[in-house]
């Protein structure tokens, strides 16, 4: 035998086996492995130490094998991240040459030679110095104004347009045209999605992005065309002509229309020019730019539901690398038109920073995880592909936006109003539920549906603190509205919701069922249980330091996902009203503490509410309808209006200062808790004239000695507590109910708690408990009654920590 080959023991026939076998049972426990290796007579002369050796050889062979790849493929990306980080560095390095030059040129005109007397330069005079140090940095990058060519003169007049919307592209993207300013707090490393810049003192609003991604560059492009795939605000993106130029460039007159993200403002649409080519370096470039107005009414004619807006020089550089991966910059400049009545909601229309959010970060995540699923680093459960379940988000997302805007040319028209005009309802008699299963025995019956929608002001709370807190207390103020039966007498009671992931479709936004379990009151007064399943998507709830946009949308669907299943989507969505500058400052702030290892919690400004509802109804019942959702949009609010200031609180540090919020079941029980300790200790721990809820509630948070309340089960699980039982249990109050019995405040208390409790109420003598981190605590006496059949208090009066442990 060759001592350079250690297979040459094995023949060609017995390796081909050994594959065959490997590949299908790579597990050495496997029984289908055994049963082949059994089958297969060629092997039988083959002692069982040598097949394990080759076993464990091939396993090596392939662990190795994935971990060469793995090793290339990130030495490939951080190569790519160096060169963009190299880039970045290039750039900054000019626009320091830039403002040199500027403060230089500056200085001369100011004082002049040392030889001279020259007067002082007036403000215009000032400008005017600027501009031409920035001038002279520039050289070359000064365009020629060529608007003038008409788009008539076809694709000579489209050539010349396109020539120039491509030289201010890459301007913008690797030169100085734009003062950009890099956004901080966004992750680094060869995992982040990129480099993240917005516009400071140009026209309108701008944002930048770099990223690197694994996917080729003819792919990037299609999809980065295909604005509505990835773009939930874009509502649509048609291509009105199209012509091509002599060196294989594509020219396409676009009209994009852009959903209104509130109801308090109208939607934008665009008319422009885009260029789609391969630079000489084999860098592929799409350009885009806003036409004349008196070129855009000959393609698409203005709509009194728009607001025509301009798109700057826009577009995406695709830049190959080694290892299939691609360098992209992105560029999103716009000027939206801001009208004279938009005053208290400008800073959704001037903000760069949440345009970033929007729509520039957006791509670049898309793209990444377009390129995670396509190498298969995405695995969904239950036998889902996962452009199936991103095609859900995006429905959702556009059902959403479609319920916010209510367009007529979908069917929606507006319905009177009831005297107050808080909340707008729309009703829309062209959808079309016959083509689906859904809900089949009351098609016949179904004559449209309506939509309730509003929006409010939010004062000092994060746009994902008030979504994850409405996601986590959905039975406060979603479970009052059946989606299904319109009969205003008809009520839902959840008792129990259920959260099951579907599907992630970027960091910040995923996808999930909601299960909720409860019974409701038929029409002949009997209680049937049922469960209500619900498709929700989530955006923006999971990180805090990114002031953009958040929102909770949700549709109620049957037990059978069918593609064509009418979506009526609903929820809440929250944009932040925030100036650029402050958000660079906060993020300035934040990058600080973290990189000092302190953290405190900012004052969030203002952010505008968006919520909107829709509701089937059927013949003869719309106006009933609507006014039971205009009553229940308004019960919304007022819902959010009280958890607002908890919310506020919380975030500002202040919880020590105010009660948190409670519902007004968890309201109804500490007005339990206190009565019942006055009916067994015949003492009041709270003033008897004391009647407000709200001063209730106040009182008992901030009641000296700690309060703790639980279930009366073979294992008492938490319920409530106040501040000082908070504390002794060292948790807090959304943790409660995570925080084990037995390792708490049963510890060494069983016997006597059961004899407590036959007697209904009692004193515990001097004692020791344990906090849920495993401290101990000493307490002088604590005392032990019944609230009601379910529910057990206990008092701990001169509770301290023991000292040493």
């Amino acid at each position: 035998m060759d001592p350079q080959n250690k297979y040459a023991r094995y023949t060609n026939e017995q390796l081909e086996i050994l594959e065959l076998v490997y590949n299908e049972c790579p597990k050495p426990s496997s029984l289908r492995r055994q049963q082949l290796m059994k089958e297969a007579p060629i092997l039988a002369n083959i002692a069982p130490k040598q097949l394990k050796v080759w076993f464990q050889n091939r396993r090596c062979r392939e662990k190795q094998r994935k971990e060469t790849s793995r090793l290339h493929g990130l030495n490939s990306k951080l190569t790519a991240l160096n060169k963009i980080l190299v880039e970045n560095n290039d750039h900054l390095a000019k626009q320091s040459t830039q403002l040199t030059l500027q403060k230089h040129t500056l200085r001369k005109h100011l004082y002049g030679d040392c030889s001279s007397q020259r007067p002082p330069m007036e403000a215009s005079q000032v400008g005017g110095a600027l501009a031409a140090g920035s001038s002279e940095i520039a050289g070359t990058s000064e365009l020629p104004n060529i608007q003038h060519l008409s788009l008539d003169h076809g694709p000579v007049g489209l050539s010349a347009l396109a020539e120039q919307s491509l030289a201010d592209f890459l301007a913008k993207a690797t030169g100085t045209a734009v003062d950009w300013i890099q956004l901080l707090g966004m992750k680094s490393g060869p995992d982040s999605f990129g480099i993240v810049a917005i516009s400071h003192g140009c026209d309108g609003i701008a944002a930048r992005a770099l990223g690197l991604v694994a996917l080729e560059a003819t792919r990037i492009v299609e999809v980065l065309k295909d604005k509505t795939s990835w773009l939930w605000d874009c509502r649509r993106s048609d291509v009105i002509h199209i012509c091509s130029s002599e060196n294989g460039s594509t020219m396409e007159i676009m009209h994009t229309q852009l959903y209104a993200p509130t109801t308090l403002a109208p939607p934008r649409d665009f008319c422009t020019l885009r260029l789609t080519t391969s630079l000489e370096d084999g860098n592929l470039v799409v350009c885009e730019r806003s036409i004349s107005d008196a070129e855009c009414l000959s393609y698409v004619p203005s709509t009194q539901y728009f607001v025509r807006a301009e798109m700057l020089t826009s577009g995406y550089l695709v830049r190959p690398c080694e290892g299939g991966s691609c360098i992209v910059h992105i560029i999103d400049h716009l000027d939206l038109k801001v009208l004279a009545n938009d005053s208290h909601y400008r800073p959704l229309y001037r903000s760069s920073s949440l345009l970033a959010q929007r729509m520039t970060v957006k791509v670049i995540k898309f793209l990444k995880h377009l390129a995670q699923e396509e190498i298969g680093e995405i695995v969904v459960g239950g036998g889902q592909q996962p452009s199936v379940l991103r095609s859900l988000s995006r429905r959702m997302a556009r059902g959403f936006n479609d319920a916010v805007n209510g367009f007529p040319d979908d069917g929606w028209c507006t319905m009177g109003g009831d005297g107050l005009d808080n909340v707008a309802v729309s009703c829309n008699a062209t959808i079309n539920f016959s083509l689906s299963k859904f809900q089949s025995d009351r098609l016949s019956s179904l004559a449209g549906v309506l939509c309730a929608k509003a929006s409010m002001l939010l004062q000092n709370v994060h746009p994902s603190y008030l979504i994850r807190f409405l996601r986590d207390h959905r039975s406060e103020w979603g479970c009052n509205m059946d989606f299904f039966q319109q009969d205003a007498a008809s009520r839902s009671h959840g008792k129990r919701q259920a959260h099951v992931p579907l599907f992630h479709t970027a960091k910040e936004d995923f996808l999930e069922a909601v299960i909720l379990e409860g019974h409701y009151s038929a029409e002949d007064g009997t209680i049937l249980s049922r469960e209500i399943y619900l498709l929700q998507l989530c955006s923006g709830i999971e990180d805090e330091d990114i002031d953009g946009c958040s929102q909770l949308i949700f549709a109620p669907v049957d037990a059978n996902l069918s593609d064509d299943m009418p979506l009526l989507s609903s929820g809440f969505r929250v944009l932040p009203l925030c100036d650029d500058m402050d958000d660079i400052v906060k993020r300035q702030s934040d990058s600080e503490e973290l990189r000092s290892g302190k953290r405190k919690n900012h004052k969030f400004a203002r952010s505008i509410l968006t919520i909107a509802f829709q509701f089937m109804y059927e013949v003869g019942t719309r106006d009933t309808v609507a006014e039971m959702a205009r009553n229940y949009i308004r019960n919304v609010m007022d819902f959010v209006q009280r958890i607002t200031l908890s919310l506020a609180a919380s975030s500002l540090g202040s919880s020590s200062a105010d009660a948190p919020f409670v519902s007004s079941k968890g309201a109804s029980l500490i007005h339990q808790i206190l009565q019942s300790y006055s009916v067994s200790h015949g003492v009041d721990i709270i003033p008897r004239n004391s009647t407000d809820k709200d001063a209730i509630v106040m009182l008992f948070w901030h009641y000296a000695a700690a309060i703790i309340c639980c279930s009366l089960k073979a294992t008492p699980e938490f319920v409530i507590a106040n501040q000082a039982g908070l504390q002794m249990l060292e948790t807090k109050i959304e943790e409660l109910q995570t925080v084990s019995w037995e390792r708490t405040i049963g510890y060494g208390l069983d016997s006597e708690l059961a004899k407590l409790l036959r007697e209904e109420n009692g004193e515990l003598p001097e004692g020791i408990a344990q906090t849920s981190k495993g401290k101990r605590v000493c307490y002088e006496r604590g005392l032990v009654w019944r609230v009601d059949e379910q529910h057990l208090a206990l008092m701990f009066v001169n509770w301290s920590f023991q000292a040493g442990i």
